[in-house]
């Protein structure tokens, strides 16, 4: 019935949901450059996407950031289903990094572009870094927070090794960095999976870590410190009425 309800009814409401909304974020960005309407619409969307699929977030931390400071966000990246939950908990406006190789998808790229979100160029070393420095340059410019999965992608189980660009960003753009934890959605999707299952999610944020101070020189520690952040959230006891896998609590590192 699980599998009948995913097919029948989620994946369907998702692609209505998907062209519908991306379609008026489209044309809000006719009349708004700045993104904040379409951020506002994509909110929408995340929550639309979690309710017809079943899945009930859970937000804890929220408390620990300030709604007027700009930060670098940085979470754990287990399902496709991540990015609706980080966009349903949190209340900041944000911009996502994005691969350069999304841009050139039709109606993708362009509600990217006008959304405001950052391209990355992973083709070369000096071109990830000219991505990373202007990711930095934008968000000291604009004043508007970011997210980055640092995993580099997906995670089939576990967590892998971080890259340490989010750390680089945050530090060069003088921003604190905070540590998210998503909690239990890798098992309702995984990995090369199109049955999502319903079920309950908790979506944690940690303390925010200062960069005033460091030089670039300090990414690695800082990357380290993330990594060990996020693992200990992962870990954190689990609020009664929610059950998280252990498969989903295991923690290890690279690949």
């Amino acid at each position: 019935m699980s599998l009948l309800r995913s097919l029948l009814f989620s994946t369907p409401l998702i692609l209505l949901s998907t062209v519908v909304l991306g379609t008026l974020s489209i044309v809000a960005s006719l009349f708004d450059r700045t993104g904040r309407s379409q951020h506002h619409l994509a909110r929408i969307w995340g929550k639309i996407l979690l309710a017809v699929s079943f899945i009930r977030v859970r937000t804890e931390g929220l408390e620990k950031l300030d709604p007027n400071a700009t930060y670098v966000f940085v979470a754990n990246h287990a399902s496709l289903m991540d990015i609706p939950a980080i966009l349903s908990a949190l209340q900041h406006q944000f911009r996502f990094f994005a691969k350069l190789v999304l841009y050139k998808i039709p109606f993708l790229g362009t509600h990217l572009r006008r959304a405001g979100h950052i391209p990355v160029d992973r083709s070369s070393p000096r071109a990830s870094l000219k991505s990373m420095t202007e990711g930095a340059r934008i968000i000291a410019d604009r004043q508007i927070s970011v997210l980055l999965f640092p995993e580099g992608g997906r995670a089939p189980e576990g967590l892998r090794e971080f890259k340490e660009g989010a750390a680089y960003i945050a530090i060069k753009a003088g921003v604190p960095i905070v540590p998210i934890a998503i909690v239990g959605m890798r098992p309702l999707l995984p990995m090369d999976s199109i049955h999502i299952r319903s079920g309950r999610v908790t979506v944690r944020i940690g303390d925010p870590i200062p960069t005033q101070g460091l030089k670039i020189s300090d990414r690695v520690e800082l990357t380290q410190r993330l990594y060990t952040e996020i693992s200990g959230i992962l870990l954190e006891p689990t609020p009664s009425g929610l059950s998280v896998p252990q498969q989903d609590r295991s923690v290890k590192i690279g690949e």
